[in-house]
């Protein structure tokens, strides 16, 4: 199965784009992170706009988890139980949105699949991307039976 986070904003020369594009190349087929800009001004429209063309970077048929801080808080093995449960249901891809500064739009929390959290505190945005892709990585070996994963 496919799995790529779609994210609000630019990556940059940074060591956490560094280690983010690192846990996605990892992953089997490859994982990809697609960057999405708006060029308005911070408000509502621009959350909006961003929603919108989250929307049109997702395939139709795909899987969509929308990351924020009022989704439900999956463990690693939780995680990976939803992902595995969307690849038996027949996705093909999943999809996973992180949003601007003021979060996502209603229609995109509407469209999505499962409204997900990796825990109740703010992190800045490049290192959440970071997270993400490891817990990708991480989801993607527990349903591979990989030693990587271990329960204490």
């Amino acid at each position: 199965m496919q799995l790529s986070i779609v994210a609000i904003g630019k990556g940059r020369a940074s060591p956490e784009n560094a280690l983010t594009q690192s846990w996605l190349s990892r992953l089997k087929p490859a994982g990809q992170i697609i960057e999405i800009e708006s060029k308005l001004p911070v408000g509502p429209k621009r959350t909006e706009d961003e929603a919108q063309r989250l929307l049109r970077a997702i395939p139709d048929g795909a899987a969509l988890g929308v990351l924020d801080p009022r989704g439900k808080d999956y463990s690693s093995e939780e995680f990976a139980a939803l992902i595995g449960g969307w690849r038996d249901e027949g996705f093909g891809s999943a999809f996973f949105a992180i949003g601007g500064a003021n979060g996502h739009a209603d229609i995109l929390r509407q469209k999505a699949n499962h409204t997900i959290a990796l825990g109740r505190a703010t992190w800045p945005h490049m290192l959440f991307r970071a997270m993400l892709a490891e817990q990708l990585y991480r989801a993607n070996s527990i349903l591979a039976g990989h030693p990587y994963h271990r329960a204490n």
